[in-house]
């Protein structure tokens, strides 16, 4: 039993912090699907702590997406004690603190993943971040800086020993990226070191990914960040493959065309016409991945700002979708 707060799950499946994928329309949709826990966005720790409304914003959550965690970055530790205490304010459920973003302006600034470079750091700032809130905290990592200092056991056991309440672990090396293969045999490793829960990230691309991770670990959860993004229904999926050992429901054409008006609905009621339809636009390649045709229409869709040409070229297409079908 996976335990978090006042939370209890049977093998959760967490939706990852993404900058700029995770915000509050996408993360509610996807808990609309099934996703157990979800994160935002991961947030600066100094835009947090100048009160700058732009990262300020990204911390604002709904009732609706409970359990949330609000997700910070940053390696100065007065300014992660400060800033978590702000975010409390906002009354998620969880803070996050971010140890494995492996982008070199993160990275190589000492924060995100650069900070598995220094454990003993890593545990101070974790530590001091714990004892400055109430909430539980929370720490995503990954094994190591490269293949030469993969120390993700003994980072597992400081971060254990400082009051983290869970441990999330992408299996890969910062760097690799998002390249090569995810070791996931470190997360056995690491569930034989602690006895706080221990979440796989990495690799969990569909909802077999998903099983295979529990099956295959033992992982306490599984975290799923890419395999999400045009293709919110995983966690339906996942957890109906978990359960039942098959998958009920069907992605049709109509299926993923009526996700991406509700999607994009969400988005526009969470922060307005323009602001949302331009910055929507990444996920229309994953969203019709897959579709006849669906290259033309593409471009199509990126000349608009508005909602409702979106809507009437999107039914359209359904319409030759479904007359395809027909004919074949």
């Amino acid at each position: 039993m996976f335990t978090i707060g006042k939370y209890k799950f049977e093998k959760p499946l967490l939706l990852a912090p993404m900058e700029d994928v995770t915000n509050m329309a996408f993360r509610m949709l996807c808990k609309e699907f099934g996703a157990d826990i979800v994160y935002t966005e991961f947030i600066n720790s100094e835009g947090v702590k100048r009160k700058d409304k732009r990262t300020l914003n990204k911390g604002l959550i709904s009732e609706k997406e409970r359990p949330v965690g609000i997700q910070l970055y940053g390696n100065n530790l007065g300014s992660m004690v400060e800033s978590a205490k702000i975010i409390e304010e906002f009354q998620p459920d969880i803070i996050d603190i971010n140890a494995g973003c492996w982008v070199r302006k993160v990275a190589n600034r000492g924060a995100g993943a650069g900070l598995l470079k220094d454990p003993p750091y890593l545990q101070k700032l974790v530590g001091d971040v714990v004892k400055a809130v109430g909430l539980p905290v929370t720490v995503k990592t990954r094994i190591g800086w490269d293949a030469e200092s993969i120390h993700i056991v003994e980072i597992a056991k400081r971060l254990e020993d400082v009051g983290v309440k869970a441990l999330t672990v992408h299996c890969r090396t910062r760097a690799q990226g998002h390249s090569g293969e995810p070791q996931w045999d470190w997360i056995n490793k690491v569930k034989e070191s602690v006895k706080i829960p221990v979440i796989l990230n990495g690799g969990v691309l569909t909802p077999q990914d998903a099983l295979n991770a529990f099956n295959q670990t033992g992982a306490d959860g599984v975290m799923i960040a890419r395999g999400a993004i045009g293709n919110p229904w995983i966690f339906k999926q996942a957890r109906e493959l978990i359960e039942t050992g098959g998958i009920k429901t069907k992605v049709t054409p109509e299926f993923r065309i009526q996700t991406i008006l509700k999607h994009l609905k969400m988005e526009i009621e969470a922060r307005g016409n323009e602001f949302a339809t331009i910055p929507f636009r990444k996920f229309y390649s994953g969203y019709l991945k897959g579709l006849r045709g669906n290259a033309k229409v593409r471009q199509t869709l990126m000349r608009f700002k508005e909602y409702k040409p979106i809507e009437e070229t999107l039914l359209s297409y359904l319409d030759e979708l479904k007359k395809y079908d027909a004919e074949d």
